[in-house]
């Protein structure tokens, strides 16, 4: 079964889909296998495994040791093309389409498509907006793109009927990685009034409440990764589960 089919039954069957994202730059290697391991005992769906930038050269061997080690899909959240191994179930094939910049909105893509086709690695193709978050993220620096901001929902709304006229897949609405504020909820309901794609909500989701308002408010899919990263909680993880598979 493919890895988008499988994201999909979870999303149908616990109303909503939980996703831990490893930054590999943010974690010592012999930290990572054995936190990706309590993520999916605690009831995570997904690994996201990435960043927006790559300072380490074992990208591929790390994709390795984890797919051995946990049940769940593990998925490459790339910042770049060389965020790229053979080992994962599938990769986020994003375009960065809240910005202006051709490098992420095809120029990278290009690169990377032929590489990934010879992998026999499982495309999900994206739509990656930007959401406006109060403070400078990696991803807005490293894009240099302007994020849409927070308090313009009709400019997501158009935004994301133009990937799903595009024929993408899902969409990705995404304050970053250190986010002071997360996307906002009346936004995520607008958008997902308006379009028929299932919404990834990330960046700046600090609590289970505030996950599971996410949720409520119509994402399909959550990311928590900093705050895991800060408090290294088996708990915690666990909670943030709870709260983001409550509509089961």
């Amino acid at each position: 079964m493919a890895t988008l089919e499988k994201l999909l039954q979870v999303k149908s069957r616990k109303g909503a889909g939980y996703f831990v994202l490893i930054d590999p730059d943010k974690w010592r290697q012999e930290q990572l296998t054995e936190f990706s391991i309590a993520a999916g005992e605690a009831g995570a769906d997904a690994v996201l495994i990435g960043g927006s930038l790559l300072l380490s050269a074992s990208f591929d061997e790390l994709v390795k040791r984890i797919k051995e080690h946990v049940d769940i899909p593990v998925i490459i959240f790339p910042g770049n093309t060389t965020q790229i191994s053979r080992h994962a179930d599938a990769i986020f094939f994003l375009s960065l389409i809240s910005g202006r910049n051709p490098t992420f909105l095809i120029g990278e893509q290009v690169r990377s498509a032929p590489v990934i086709k010879a992998l026999n690695i499982e495309p999900i193709s994206i739509g990656y907006m930007l959401i406006e978050s109060g403070c400078t993220t990696s991803a807005e620096f490293m894009s240099n793109t302007r994020p849409i901001p927070g308090n313009k929902p009709d400019i997501a709304k158009a935004t994301a009927l133009a990937a799903e006229y595009l024929g993408m897949r899902l969409l990705y609405l995404e304050a970053g990685s250190g986010a002071k504020q997360s996307v906002p909820c009346e936004m995520i309901t607008q958008v997902r009034d308006y379009v028929s794609l299932p919404l990834i909500v990330g960046g700046g989701i600090r609590t289970p409440a505030e996950a599971a308002a996410k949720v409520s408010a119509g994402a399909s899919f959550v990311v928590i990764g900093n705050v895991l990263e800060y408090s290294n909680s088996f708990n915690l993880m666990k909670e943030f589960a709870e709260a983001i598979h409550f509509q089961k």
